[in-house]
């Protein structure tokens, strides 16, 4: 059995390491907090445009535009396919960064010509060590997500589509299912599907309008709303993969706290054994002693 100083030793080091996790679970609950604020503050504006992109193409059934041309005449071979992988800037988040690398495998594994654009140190420490072609000037951290970066990403990507850079384009992250789960998952960005979320609405307007005027044009309003609508969606991706890292995070350091609270328990039952057995020992040897004196005298 191991000596009182050594039990002791143990029980302050864990206790120490409970005060760290406790402190990383709180600051996590902060940040998802703030997080899901900023989600649903800036949700509404974007499921309006959703539903005014379905307006459009439930009146002009005919309207071609090329956010929503698949290029099948392109092999499956020779496609483009390019993914915004995001995961998080660094681990202690249980399997959430394993979740999403997972998932990127599976379309890596898939016919095309593949290209990453990674958010997150740990996706591009990741990737880098793979036979795959990563945007290397594409680095952005995931902390404090913003419109504006959202901004630059869409940028990117949409010059690229335009330009046939790039075929199809995903995104791999994490959203949240509720407030104790959450689950990787792929969104297809680009091109565009009519029969996808634009059939059939997330979140319904107050009021059905069926009267639509496009100035000056279709193309001239397509133009100008799906960028705005891939902006938004890739924002929305951004924030629920830092609520999602945050509560994944979060979901592990309660995790290692309650671990160090079970096994400062079983010290401590050591803790006390041992500090009894000396005890034991000390008063036998008193005892001992005593009858050693009486003897003599």
């Amino acid at each position: 059995m191991a000596n009182i100083r050594e039990i002791q030793s143990r029980i302050n080091s864990v206790k120490d390491t409970m005060k760290i996790t406790n402190a990383m679970y709180m600051i996590s609950s902060s940040k998802l907090t703030q997080a899901r604020k900023k989600l649903a503050d800036t949700e509404p504006y974007f499921y309006a445009l959703q539903g005014e992109i379905s307006r459009i193409l439930r009146h002009l059934p005919e309207l071609h535009h090329s956010y929503f041309n698949k290029r099948e005449n392109i092999p499956a071979e020779e496609r483009k396919i390019g993914s915004i992988v995001i995961t998080a800037d660094k681990g202690l988040a249980g399997a959430y960064n394993h979740n999403i690398v997972k998932l990127e495998e599976e379309i890596l594994s898939k016919p095309g010509q593949h290209k990453l654009f990674v958010v997150g140190e740990l996706g591009r420490h990741y990737f880098a060590k793979k036979d795959v072609d990563i945007d290397t000037n594409f680095r952005y951290t995931v902390q404090k997500p913003t419109m504006h970066r959202a901004r630059d990403i869409s940028a990117v990507i949409l010059d690229q589509f335009n330009n046939h850079e790039l075929d199809e384009v995903y995104v791999v992250y994490t959203r949240m299912e509720n407030a104790v789960q959450s689950e990787a998952e792929v969104l297809k960005l680009l091109p565009l599907e009519r029969g996808g979320d634009f059939g059939e609405m997330k979140m319904p307007l107050n009021m059905y309008r069926e009267e639509i005027e496009l100035n000056p044009s279709p193309m001239d309003v397509m133009n100008s709303i799906v960028p705005s609508y891939i902006n938004g969606m890739i924002y929305g991706c951004l924030v629920e993969a830092y609520a999602s890292e945050h509560n994944a995070r979060m979901m592990a350091m309660k995790s290692a706290t309650d671990s160090a609270q079970d096994l400062i328990k079983d010290l401590s039952i050591l803790y006390n054994r041992a500090r009894q057995a000396a005890i034991t020992q000390e008063i036998t040897e008193v005892c001992a002693g005593a009858r050693a004196q009486q003897k003599k005298s």
